[in-house]
């Protein structure tokens, strides 16, 4: 999996990651790869061992391989999790015409509880899905909002909530804690989908082209609301935030609101009062 810097994410394009929980690529996928997956897809792609290489979980010219090394793939892989990550899990998931059920809203978390490292689902749609395909659907800003797994089943529909419509070939890059679900396809056609859940080697520090790093755009991107938010509770999705972005930039001094700085205040200097 190696990556041209050219084509590593920005520092707005990550903060943007961090506020929302996932980036979409669209149509990064050359036309006469989608063709192949089509054809291969069906069949399914034979799964490896939780913890191994990318490269020994999926050969050289294989429809996965190849997959992840177009380039813009390639570089946004590498500014999420970093060079050489450990392959989790991968699946392909097909949706048959007129289905009769959507998926549960959930996460992919059972016991995580890491605030400054972050595992990426890669999701890959081979063909175009419009809104009658269904697609899947996400909650911007939920991934740091702690959950487990089908706890949030009970909630259709959220303010503000992401119904996935892409041309071919586009990439979906996911927090590993964000709210999702595949939705209902009531169109004439099969729905495709092929994902890989990646888990970083190196500690996820800088790994994208830093240039932007003090732009105004980043902490306006991590300032972002989202409409399902109620009352201050977005507060807290703030303060989450600042904490990633500190760990990813390794400055403990970024704190574009106070936040954080408001409530990590434990002052160490003792001052002693004497009697009379």
């Amino acid at each position: 999996m190696n990556s041209d810097r050219r084509h590593l994410l920005t520092s707005v394009q990550m903060a943007r990651f961090v506020a929302q929980g996932f980036l979409q690529l669209d149509g990064v996928v050359p036309e006469e790869l989608n063709a192949e997956a089509l054809e291969a897809l069906p069949a399914g792609i034979p799964r490896a061992a939780h913890g191994v290489r990318v490269d020994e979980a999926f050969p050289s010219g294989s429809l996965a391989r190849r997959l992840l090394a177009v380039a813009p793939v390639a570089g946004a892989l590498h500014s999420l999790v970093g060079p050489e990550p450990t392959y989790d899990f991968s699946t392909v998931i097909i949706r048959p015409p007129h289905q009769e059920r959507a998926q549960l809203l959930h996460s992919d978390v059972l016991v995580d509880v890491r605030t400054d490292a972050f595992d990426v689902t890669l999701m890959y749609f081979p063909h175009e899905v419009t809104l009658a395909m269904g697609g899947t659907l996400l909650i911007p800003g939920s991934h740091l909002r702690r959950t487990i797994e089908t706890d949030i089943g009970r909630y259709q529909n959220l303010r503000g909530q992401h119904r996935m419509t892409c041309p071919a070939g586009t990439v979906l890059l996911l927090h590993h804690g964000i709210w999702h679900g595949g939705r209902r396809n009531d169109s004439d056609l099969p729905r495709y989908m092929f994902k890989i859940r990646f888990n970083p080697t190196v500690r996820q520090l800088r790994l994208w082209n830093t240039d932007d790093l003090h732009d105004p755009a980043v902490a306006a991107e991590l300032r972002t609301h989202y409409p399902w938010y109620e009352g201050s509770a977005g507060k807290m999705e703030l303060y989450n935030r600042v904490m990633l972005w500190r760990a990813l930039t390794g400055d403990d001094s970024f704190d574009p609101d106070y936040w954080v700085t408001r409530v990590s205040n434990r002052p160490q200097r003792v001052v002693v009062t004497t009697a009379g």
